[in-house]
């Protein structure tokens, strides 16, 4: 028998809420709506497009890229001048690492190397196996343990046999895990090597010091941080020399061409300053909330396994495995009543094992059971507990239809 058939489905306490609990805050947040107010601001009243110069209409909107490009800089501890906007964190990595492998091989035929982990986010992993293909770069890839911490010794080893460009994320998007950027940059800066950070899980969550740290690029998205969708930005220092992707018109510095999106820079220029302003106190709490979940959880669901390292993560991830129950199946009894994720946003649909968890080395059981779970500052004191006595019932339903008859 199915069993989303079982009969021991008709235990369910009560019915579904007419919204699902929100508990994916990894794959997108919800936009604050004093960002919303911005954007729409932009759209209907503040249209006019930066690049015209001829009126106050343009004026107005290039004035308005440049408080952003501010905000976006103050947040990452950089100089506006170095902040380039995109469509998004995947466009910002590829402009990076094309355009750095293609400015490098201007002036020589040989492949460029380059250092990454297996945990890397698929926009980096991709592009870099693709530039590889293609006989452009070598990839040496990092050693990393099973909570997700990077070995520092094996990048000392890298960058000291010939590394051209290392990447690391500031934060793993599925454990959550945070990487120490200050002791990154430290040792690939001791050897000349740049630094290209993917801060789109950490930026507005965590410190980020771009310049006091050595880090050479640093992409980012802001509906990471309670923007808008498809606008996202590249910080590039002024060592770097990028090839750019989009050629026509010469925008900003030549290094990303196209009509700007003023209506989503600003909401991301909103973003970025709220998230300076109040991160401090948000992710405190967040953190508080995580743990009351992650404490329900253990006490709810016996043999749940949590995943990643729990001293040193993202205040709002919580990453559970329940070995004997595919994640499949929880997220199919439970997706009436919360919204979570089995992996990636960047490969849901994908009926493949998680990349990062197989990286991770953890068992076969534990990666199949894998569940992700995101809480943000929208995230209620009831909705965590209301989310728990759904997860618990709903695995201890599962068990029983599972059970040997």
């Amino acid at each position: 028998m199915p069993i989303l058939d079982h009969p021991a489905a008709a235990e369910r306490s009560s019915a579904p809420p007419p919204r699902p609990i929100y508990l994916d805050y990894h794959a997108t947040t919800p936009t604050d709506p004093r960002v919303a107010a911005v954007v729409m601001h932009h759209l209907t009243e503040a249209f006019g497009n930066a690049s015209s110069r001829d009126h106050a209409y343009g004026d107005e909107a290039a004035a308005t890229v440049n408080e952003a490009r501010e905000q976006v800089a103050l947040l990452l501890g950089t100089r506006a001048r170095h902040v380039v906007f995109t469509s998004g964190a995947t466009e910002s990595l590829n402009l990076a690492l094309q355009g750095f492998v293609r400015a490098k091989r201007t002036r020589r035929s040989d492949p460029v190397r380059i250092t990454l982990t297996r945990l890397e986010h698929r926009a980096v992993v991709d592009t870099c196996t693709w530039l590889a293909e293609r006989g452009e770069a070598t990839l040496d890839w990092l050693h990393v343990d099973h909570r997700g911490r990077l070995d520092l010794e094996d990048l000392e080893r890298a960058c000291g046999a010939g590394a051209e460009l290392v990447c690391t994320m500031a934060a793993n998007n599925e454990v959550g895990t945070i990487h120490p950027l200050d002791e990154i940059g430290r040792i690939a800066r001791t050897h000349g090597v740049p630094v290209l950070t993917d801060a789109t899980q950490g930026a507005g969550k965590i410190p980020i010091l771009t310049e006091e740290w050595g880090l050479s690029m640093v992409a980012l998205a802001a509906h990471k941080m309670y923007g808008p969708k498809g606008v996202g930005a590249l910080v590039v220092s002024r060592d770097v020399t990028l090839d750019p992707l989009l050629r026509g018109g010469g925008h900003q510095r030549g290094l990303r061409s196209g009509t700007l999106n003023v209506p989503g820079i600003a909401g991301m220029g909103e973003a970025a300053r709220l998230r300076r302003m109040e991160m401090g106190v948000d992710e405190p709490e967040i953190a508080l909330r995580r743990d009351r979940l992650q404490e329900t959880l253990i006490r709810g669901i016996p043999g749940l396994v949590v995943n990643g390292d729990t001293e040193n993560r993202l205040a709002g991830n919580l990453h559970v495995s329940v070995p004997d129950v595919p994640n499949t199946v929880v997220v199919a009894r439970t997706r009436d009543w919360v919204a979570l994720a089995t992996g990636s946003a960047c490969s849901s649909g994908v009926e493949t094992p998680s990349y990062v968890l197989q990286a991770l080395g953890l068992p076969r059981e534990v990666v199949r059971g894998a569940l992700r779970i995101g809480i943000g500052k929208f995230t209620t004191e009831h909705e965590i507990e209301r989310a728990s006595e759904v997860l618990a019932r709903e695995v201890g339903l599962a068990r029983a239809a599972m059970r040997p008859r």
